[in-house]
């Protein structure tokens, strides 16, 4: 007990002090899932918004796809990601493996199923209640799909933040395609694994505090929009 309580009052000190190996593993976090989400929300809203609207032949299937995708194990998607871009892969020429870029490549394969998932049923939702008025205007389907997306703003802001919520939970994936390489492209998940089976206690600690906290500030933030949004439109 004396043990946990010296590791967790030297994480309490690592935290305040603003220790530079905190903050470095921190922010590269920030950065690598913020534009993986960033990236995510330009497919994975349209694409979900498409399938909502959109009449093609397999909508159905690809609606069964997307929603089974949000389940994607992040190993697999890691290993995936991996032989692409090794040396022997289709896209090993440029160099990407065990570098940041690497992991937002697998972040996003991560998120915009999940991101998709959520737009199709948000818009899909205001597509009935809208559909025979925006057919009156004589809307294209694209036409439509823009004007939802912009009408559903705040409820797929929904989807953005559980995307970003599992981009910063990732840790399968980012520790197989970005090696966990200190001061490369070391983040708070890989990094609380590695430090933790080191012993080194305290940082682990403190970082996954760091996440814990935005991960609650995330599902707080989810919650004050869908709370907006529904007194709003109530």
């Amino acid at each position: 007990m004396g043990g946990f309580s010296q590791a967790l009052a030297e994480a309490f000190s690592l935290l305040w002090g603003f220790d530079a190996r905190v903050l470095e593993i921190v922010l590269l976090s920030l950065q690598v899932s913020g534009l993986a989400v960033l990236i995510g929300t330009l497919i994975g809203l349209p694409l979900g918004a498409c399938l909502a609207v959109g009449r093609f032949p397999g909508k159905q299937t690809a609606a069964v796809l997307v929603n089974g995708f949000m389940g994607l194990p992040s190993v697999v998607v890691g290993v995936v990601v991996y032989l692409l871009l090794s040396r022997s892969g289709p896209l090993g020429e440029f160099g990407l493996l065990y570098t940041p870029s690497a992991m937002v490549i697998a972040q996003v394969v991560l998120v915009v199923p999940l991101m998709a998932a959520i737009a199709r049923q948000v818009v899909e939702d205001a597509w009935r209640q809208y559909r025979e008025e925006l057919a009156a205007l004589r809307y294209s389907w694209w036409d439509s799909v823009r004007v939802l997306l912009h009408d559903c703003r705040f409820s797929l802001s929904v989807a953005v933040l559980a995307g970003l919520g599992r981009a910063m939970s990732e840790v399968g994936a980012v520790m197989i395609v970005g090696g966990n390489i200190d001061r490369a492209t070391r983040v708070m998940t890989t990094a609380i694994a590695l430090e933790t089976s080191k012993g080194d206690l305290p940082l682990a600690i403190a970082l996954g505090m760091v996440l814990l906290m935005l991960i609650l500030l995330l599902n707080a933030g989810a919650f004050a929009l869908r709370t907006t949004v529904m007194r709003r439109f109530e």
